[in-house]
């Protein structure tokens, strides 16, 4: 039995009591946004950008839901106070809502279905440690549908390469399109090292607008003397590059050490992984 206590439709209450009918459109297609926050040391990281790109999200497909700032900020505080744990992950799910046909066609006159729960995560892994390794990855063409910019439940695609990398006992699975260029990772963004300039894939329809890719890069910008340029990446040169990391809102920065069997640079944690790294523990809460 779950002592977690979640809100639905405006109403807080145990998890195990939550109950969305299987009509709802989310249930039967999918048809929904979700956002994740990270809570460490009991603070949000990046709480204004996650509601901006949920709102984004929500516009992008026709469903209106408008709270303001303030609104969001008064519910997932107080949820967070219902809910033991230092470090968690605030789970944000928007549906069409529940219609009593099943059609493809949005419904008329529906009200959007919202459900928010926490979750335990791992406190930041310190690849620091002499104790700790980097990521173990693998490579493979990216299957998923092409507006991976927007944040829907529909994640099966990104569940699939997942999955694969499970299955052949790695950590994630690093992605690329029919022109073997990088996307993104299954659920995390990508950057790589080379020479000490710093290189991540633009923004498109084929990667998502990560709050933890945009707050790194605006830290370096701001804060340090690297160079940064949002490139195409060719899975030649991830496979050259010096370092290769993961970046997501449950990862924060996470480096790569061996991609399809073989040492990324030195096949050690970078100098540059590591600068950045305590830039952002520094600052990640000022977002």
């Amino acid at each position: 039995m779950s002592d977690t206590t979640v809100y639905l439709n405006g109403t807080f209450l145990p998890q195990d009591e939550a109950m969305i009918s299987p009509m709802d459109r989310g249930f039967l297609f999918g048809d929904g946004i979700y956002e994740v926050i990270p809570v460490h040391l009991r603070r949000m990281i990046g709480f204004k950008q996650h509601i901006i790109r949920l709102q984004t999200g929500l516009e992008a497909i026709g469903i209106a839901f408008d709270w303001s700032e303030e609104k969001w900020q008064s519910v997932l505080s107080k949820l967070l106070g219902l809910n033991k744990g230092d470090n968690l992950a605030i789970y944000i799910q928007i549906s069409r809502g529940v219609s009593q046909k099943r059609q493809h066609g949005f419904p008329d006159n529906i009200q959007p279905t919202i459900f928010i729960t926490c979750y335990p995560i791992k406190p930041p892994t310190n690849y620091l440690s002499s104790a700790s390794k980097g990521l173990t990855l693998i490579s493979q063409q990216d299957r998923r549908w092409r507006n991976c910019h927007i944040k829907t439940t529909s994640l099966l695609g990104n569940v699939l390469h997942y999955q694969n990398s499970q299955n052949q006992q790695v950590d994630e699975c690093l992605l690329y399109n029919e022109q073997k260029q990088v996307t993104e990772a299954s659920a995390c963004n990508v950057f790589i090292v080379k020479n000490n300039h710093i290189y991540t894939p633009p923004l498109d329809s084929q990667l998502l607008p990560g709050i933890t890719r945009a707050i790194i890069m605006d830290l370096i910008t701001a804060k340090t003397t690297f160079g940064l340029t949002e490139k195409s990446i060719s899975l030649d040169e991830a496979r050259n590059a010096d370092e290769l990391w993961l970046t997501s809102s449950t990862r924060n920065i996470a480096p790569a050490v061996i991609l399809d069997n073989a040492k990324i640079g030195d096949g050690k944690v970078g100098e540059v992984y590591k600068q950045i790294n305590l830039l952002f523990n520094k600052h990640k809460f000022d977002f």
